[in-house]
Formats: C-alpha cells, sequence, structure tokens
C-alpha cells in the first residue's frame, strides 16, 4: 500500500510539472528541472526539434527528462511485488536503536523539517503576491512565470509597465483604484536580486532635544526629507542637539547648503543655490526628522526581522535562499558522485587485476590535481552563460567520488568471495545479477555512513568558493559569500552572525546524523567478548 502511495505521488508530481510548464505555471519545487534549462543554453533545444513542445520558442529537454524519468519510476514501483518495499527484521532494529539516539534522531527532523520549508520555494519567501483580487479578477502571480505588469492593477506612469510593486499594493490594498486583496508571502523579499528601500526611522523633539525610538538623546545625522524620500538635509547630532556639519541637496540631487553647529548653535552657514535662503529650507518641514538605516541595515529595522545585507535584500529570504542552494546541491552532488564512486569501485573489487591497478593509477592522478586552480581556470574559458551552480557542482562531482572508491572496492573483493557468490555462480549467474542482486545489498551500510558526511562536506566546499569568490554566482543566495561581507565590516555584527550559524547549525544537524547512523551499523556494539 505504501509503495504503491509512493508510485501515485511520483506520477502525479510529474504530471503537475508538466502540466505546469504547458501552462506557464510555477510551481514551487516541481518546476525547478524547468527553470534549470532555462538558466543553461545546453539543457534546451530550439522550437524546429520539437513544435509540438514548444514553450515560449524553446523546448526545455532537460526538464521533460525529469518528468519522463518520475514517470518511470512510479511505474516501476505499480509494477513490482508488494512485499520489495518491505525492511527486513535487521533493518527494523536499526531503525529502532537509531530513534533511541536523541541527538541524531532529533537532528534529522529538524533537517527534514527545514527540507520542506525549503520545498516551499516561492510559496513562503518571495516578492511575487500570491494572490491578488481586483476588479473581480483573480491573480496568482506567484505561480506563473510571465510577468504581470502595473498597469493591470491601476498603477500609472513607469509604474505602469514593469512588473507589479506587489509590497506597494499590499500596503494599499483597499483604496480606492487599487486592488481589495493582496496576499503576500511570509517573508515578501526575494532572497536575492530585490534591494529593498532603505528603512526610515521617524525621530521625535522634546523639550529641544532629539530623541530617538528609545527616548534616548540621539546621536547620529538626522533627516529631512522631500515627499519622494530623497534628502533634503542631513544634521548631525550630538547628544540630541545639532552638532557638526550640515548639509542640503536639492531635489536634483545638486549639493547647494552647508552649515556648521556647535552644541546646537549656529557658527556658519553658506548658500550656493538659486533664490532665497528661506525658501530653499521651507521645503520641507523642520519638525519632521529621520533617521536613514542605509545598508546592512541591523534587526528589528524597517520591518526585517534580521536586518539586511550589504546589497539591500532581506537577511531572513537570503538564509532562506542559501538554504535551498545547499538542498539542491547536496541533492544533485549525492546521485551523481555515488553512482560514479560506486559503479568504479565494484568493477575494481569484483574484476581486479590490470583494471584495478590502471584505475587506481587514473584516481591518483586525478586526486593530485588542485581542484582550486581547475576551478579558477574553467571559469574564465568557459562561456559567462553556462557559468553557475551546475558548473561549481560539475567540477564537485569529477572529483568527489574519488573518496569512496577505495571503500567500496575493499568490501567488494571480501564480498565476492562469499560462499553465496560461489553458489550464484555455480547456477549461472552473471557478474551483472551478482553485483546488482548479492553484492550491492551488503554496501548499503557503507553509502548509508558516508551520505551525511559527504552532505556536509559539499555544503562546506561551496561555502569556502563563495567565501573565496570562486563560487557561484550573485544570483543564487550563498551563505559563504556573506560569511565574506560580515568579515570586511565587523560593524555590522549580524552579518557574520547570521552567515556562522546558519552554517554552523546546518553542519552540526548533518554531522549529528552521520554520527547517528554510524554508532547504529558499529558491528562492534554488537559484539561480545568473554
Amino acid at each position: 500500500m505504501k509503495k504503491n502511495l509512493i508510485a501515485i505521488l511520483l506520477i502525479l508530481l510529474a504530471v503537475l510539472g508538466g502540466a505546469g510548464e504547458l501552462r506557464g505555471w510555477l510551481l514551487p519545487t516541481i518546476s525547478w528541472p524547468f527553470t534549470v534549462s532555462r538558466e543553461l543554453p545546453f539543457l534546451r533545444v530550439g522550437e524546429a526539434y520539437a513544435p509540438f513542445l514548444a514553450v515560449q520558442g524553446q523546448v526545455h529537454w532537460f526538464g521533460w527528462l525529469c518528468m519522463l524519468g518520475l514517470v518511470l519510476v512510479g511505474l516501476y514501483l505499480l509494477t513490482r511485488r508488494s512485499f520489495d518495499l518491505r525492511l527486513p527484521p535487521h533493518y527494523k532494529s536499526r531503525l529502532r536503536r537509531f530513534r533511541q539516539i536523541k541527538r541524531g534522531y532529533i537532528s534529522l527532523i529538524i533537517l527534514a523539517g527545514l527540507m520542506v520549508l525549503a520545498a516551499l520555494d516561492q510559496s513562503l519567501v518571495g516578492r511575487r503576491a500570491l494572490f491578488v483580487s481586483y476588479e473581480g479578477q483573480w491573480y496568482f502571480p506567484a505561480f506563473q512565470r510571465g510577468v504581470i505588469p502595473g498597469e493591470t492593477f491601476g498603477l500609472t506612469g513607469d509604474e505602469a509597465l514593469a512588473e507589479a510593486d506587489y509590497r506597494y499594493l499590499k500596503a494599499h490594498a483597499g483604496e480606492p483604484g487599487m486592488p481589495s486583496t493582496v496576499l503576500m508571502p511570509l517573508v515578501p523579499y526575494n532572497p536575492t536580486m530585490d534591494a529593498v528601500p532603505f528603512p526610515i526611522e521617524e525621530l521625535h523633539e522634546q523639550d529641544g532635544i532629539l530623541l530617538d525610538e528609545k527616548g534616548l538623546p540621539f546621536n547620529g545625522q538626522a533627516c529631512r526629507l522631500y515627499e519622494d524620500g530623497q534628502p533634503h538635509l542631513r544634521i548631525r547630532y550630538r547628544r540630541g542637539l545639532p552638532d557638526g556639519y550640515t548639509q542640503g541637496w536639492l531635489r536634483d540631487r545638486r549639493e547647494v547648503y552647508g552649515a556648521t553647529y556647535r552644541e546646537g548653535k549656529l557658527t556658519e552657514e553658506h548658500f550656493s543655490g538659486e533664490g532665497y535662503l528661506k525658501d530653499f529650507l521651507d521645503q520641507t518641514d523642520p519638525a519632521r526628522l529621520c533617521r536613514i538605516h542605509y545598508h546592512p541595515t541591523p534587526p528589528l529595522t524597517g520591518g526585517h526581522l534580521l536586518g539586511t545585507t550589504t546589497q539591500g535584500a532581506d537577511m531572513l529570504a537570503y538564509l532562506y535562499g542559501g538554504l535551498q542552494v545547499n538542498i539542491k546541491a547536496s541533492l544533485f552532488y549525492l546521485p551523481v558522485t555515488y553512482a560514479i564512486g560506486l559503479t568504479i569501485g565494484m568493477l575494481m573489487g569484483y574484476y581486479g587485476g590490470k583494471f584495478d591497478l590502471f584505475t587506481q593509477r587514473c584516481i591518483e592522478i586525478l586526486s593530485q590535481l588542485p581542484f582550486l586552480y581547475v576551478v579558477m581556470i574553467l571559469s574564465d574559458m568557459v562561456p559567462p552563460s553556462w557559468r553557475g551552480m551546475f558548473l561549481i557542482l560539475s567540477l564537485l562531482s569529477v572529483f568527489g567520488w574519488m573518496h569512496m572508491t577505495y571503500m567500496v572496492r575493499t568490501a567488494t573483493m571480501q564480498e565476492k568471495n562469499r560462499e553465496y557468490v560461489a553458489a550464484a555462480r555455480v547456477m549461472g549467474a552473471g557478474s551483472f545479477h551478482i553485483l546488482r542482486r548479492h553484492i550491492l545489498p551488503n554496501l548499503t551500510s557503507i553509502l548509508v555512513t558516508l551520505a551525511p558526511f559527504s552532505i556536509a562536506g559539499v555544503i562546506l566546499t561551496i561555502a569556502s568558493l563563495d567565501y573565496m569568490g570562486f563560487g557561484v554566482p550573485d544570483t543564487y543566495a550563498s551563505w559563504g559569500r556573506l560569511l565574506n561581507e560580515g568579515l570586511r565590516r565587523l560593524s555590522s555584527p549580524w552579518l557574520v552572525s547570521c552567515a556562522f550559524l546558519a552554517l554552523v547549525g546546518i553542519l552540526l544537524l548533518v554531522t549529528f546524523i552521520g554520527e547517528a547512523i554510524r554508532e547504529v551499523l558499529d558491528p562492534r556494539r554488537h559484539t561480545y567478548y568473554e
């Protein structure tokens, strides 16, 4: 029954993904293969090859191949016998033992929850609205690939032709000429490429002393703003009184005013603009003073729970994007490296001889290549359109499979001399059947033990490359790049703190799971010597 549910779920996901691509839907996680095809030229073909599947002039074959793979796996599970997915008794005992190791079991639950949150994608974090109701029409901007212009929702001017600002629509929902309902994601910001305006903190004056939001005398730079938010005057305050240099600008950003204060008293003033000084100063309300928080802004400022990054992105959204990058990288890296390392290791251990020696020499040569230099050289050689996470993961996969081949090779050499393998040969079983049906199942403990540590390794490697500037492009959120920015700007400690806690937290979760699995599969724990 469980097998049938899994099979039906896989087929349903493939159908939804294919239907979403044909209809122009952008479904959370399900549409990711098609998104990757749009980013990389070699993962799509022109319209002339298959006009019946053309979407916006091109066919994204990689996405369709992934959907086909889901359908084939689902059909395979439906045609298998029902008892194939049942756990053997010794696996059930190991699962009970794993649940008893609380640190690893709780870490697995937390990691699974994070993966579920990451799979929600734009329905949880994004600047596009989930639902908009305008003049009796319903729109779902977050779940469609196309861009809805602002004029659709009554915006005019330059905003009419550009994509609608849904945060602005949310703030003015219900007003005349505006949408009646706007539902935004929980975090209404994109992880990257979404620079938010500078948060503004209103200041108030009491008994001639300027106070901040905590009611303390203000120290810093206060501004008087034009209607469009541009600075008019910027005044330096100390202990709530003007003290220092003051600057003033026209609406076209030309600086025309300068003054100097000492303990609240004007000592020097000059004006180089047209007209009278009084008319210039009266353009804004002198009683309305604000403090502008330039990026990066601290936590709990301007509606940003963890503040903003140096590029003006919401920190919580950026951390969420980094989590998605790490999970997607792990899901790509593990199957590729395990397929290569497991296949080569089993062949080395099973056949041995000249093939084993030749493969070992090749692995030794590849393992001596400087990984960082290879990344630097290929980053300059490949076309700019091919650079991205796919290139980094491909390089990691090329170098990441070698560490497991020797363990698989050793285990295969031990298993091929067992009696059940000899019996299979006598019964006429071929090499492929022996490797698949008899040796491979006995390598499960090695694969399961190595998997968590491989995930931790790829996450740490990507963070290291991003920290040095050779990782994924700026269009992807990166904890390593955030850590680099934080170390270069220690005056904004929330940058390095958020990056450090996120990176260390995910690595600890994966490491705790790996240690628990290793303890469960350790044969010495179930051996007693008397």
